[in-house]
């Protein structure tokens, strides 16, 4: 993994679909950024699928990194979709993204790096005009924020693919891909889950920052901070 002090200033985490780690991999790279010396925050763009005080995704990384994290959750919507798909069930006017551009600029201004966590993939769409993560980092860079993104991927079977067309969509818009990070690492890996450890970055064209093992989102922050040097190459 990058040194923290040579990351940009905001950094985008992507994932190959749902469900993938994105949120323990986004309080992984927090811990990390905090542990040699940075300032770090964490933004939510929308959080989708959770009742108004239920606790969301900046919550559960705010509880493995510390409580004093700060952490930012700019919109909620109740129903377990696509942005774009939960704000028109519930009739909702999302902000387009040079909103959530202007915001995240003025949270990142504060703060060493910063970490946006996206909504499932990196063209998932973030409001009803189309605007994606991926236009997020074309509107931050416009703006002269330095901004890189890191791919969460699943381990299994079918991850190439997704991995390998993302990778083709953030170098069409000119925004660099820092690192690949396997969210969810099974104990007893498969075949396919294997080979994928050394096809990732031959696909992407980025490091494998580093595999987090399965359920690691569930230990006590201690435990959570005493595996990072196992589970990233921190050297």
């Amino acid at each position: 993994m990058a040194d923290p002090r040579a990351l940009p200033s905001v950094v985008l985490v992507t994932g190959t679909g749902t469900g993938v780690g994105k949120t323990v991999a986004t309080a992984a790279l927090a811990a990390l950024v905090r542990g040699r010396g940075s300032s770090v925050a964490v933004v939510k763009p929308t959080q989708t699928g959770l009742a108004p005080r239920e606790p969301g995704d900046v919550d559960d990384v705010a509880r493995l990194v510390g409580a004093d994290l700060p952490v930012h959750e700019l919109l909620r919507l109740r129903d377990p979709l696509s942005p774009e798909a939960a704000a028109r069930r519930e009739g909702v006017d999302l902000p387009p993204v040079a909103v959530h551009a202007r915001r995240v600029t003025e949270i990142a201004a504060g703060h060493d790096v910063t970490l946006v966590e996206g909504a499932g993939g990196l063209l998932v769409r973030l409001d009803a005009r189309g605007g994606t993560l991926a236009d997020l980092g074309t509107a931050l860079r416009y703006k002269g924020v330095s901004t890189g993104v890191v791919l969460v991927a699943s381990a299994g079977l079918g991850v190439l693919s997704t991995a390998a067309l993302t990778a083709e969509a953030l170098a069409a818009r000119s925004l660099p891909l820092l690192g690949v990070v396997v969210g969810s690492w099974p104990g007893e890996p498969d075949l396919a889950e294997t080979e994928n450890l050394a096809d990732l970055p031959r696909v992407t064209g980025a490091p494998l920052w580093g595999r987090i093992p399965a359920g690691s989102g569930a230990l006590h922050p201690a435990a959570f901070a005493a595996g990072l040097p196992d589970w990233f190459d921190i050297a």
